[in-house]
């Protein structure tokens, strides 16, 4: 495969922006960053037939280069082998763990099996914020507090491509506030009168 150029790049946006992948992908990463505040708190976990490993390594990378230690996760294992690296060791125990404050992050391609979906209404219930990447789990997608699906039949995005957006949505710093009202009539306030002085 050769190198994508910048032109090709700038199309593929045009063209996902068209379908409002874009926008979906952008609202979910913000959940996200907004939710994943603690470091060691985004535990990543997917199905034991699919690990979230590239997107746990985009995620960390997003983290690094966004400096928000938060949304560098630690990516949960159905089977970790006991002689992996302490950060490749964490197994499923981890999730009865979840408390207020972290995240559980969801991805599933397919459905979810039901001692996952059990864990993850476990966590919801001792406070931790749900987010859900699936392609339309109903139930997955009822216990998350955020969820975004991707149809196996979605033509113009796959998974893996749902997945990279995410990432890199989470990494954008969220964009400039618009000035309120409140800002304006300060702003007309202090044009009219002109600015106060301290005594």
């Amino acid at each position: 495969m050769g190198s994508v150029d910048g032109d090709q790049v700038m199309m593929l946006r045009e063209v996902l922006a068209a379908t409002g992948w874009l926008g979906r992908a952008r609202e979910f990463g913000r959940a996200l960053r907004g939710s994943a505040r603690t470091p060691g708190g985004l535990l990543l976990v997917g199905t034991p037939a699919g690990e979230p490993w590239h997107l746990a390594a985009h995620l960390d990378d997003e983290s690094r280069l966004s400096d928000l230690p938060g949304l560098s996760p630690t990516l949960v294992r159905w089977s970790p082998p006991p002689d992996a690296p302490a950060h490749l060791r964490v197994g499923l125990e981890r999730l009865a763990a979840a408390r207020r404050g972290e995240t559980l992050f969801v991805v599933a391609a397919g459905e979810a099996p039901v001692p996952l979906l059990e864990r993850v209404d476990d966590a919801r219930r001792t406070g931790a914020t749900i987010l859900a990447l699936g392609e339309g789990d109903r139930e997955l997608g009822g216990l998350a507090h955020e969820a975004l699906t991707v149809p196996a039949d979605q033509p113009m995005l796959t998974f893996d491509g749902a997945q990279h957006l995410v990432s890199a949505a989470a990494g954008e710093a969220a964009p400039a506030r618009r000035p309120g009202l409140r800002d304006r009539l300060a702003r007309l306030l202090e044009t009219v009168s002109g600015p106060t002085v301290g005594d």
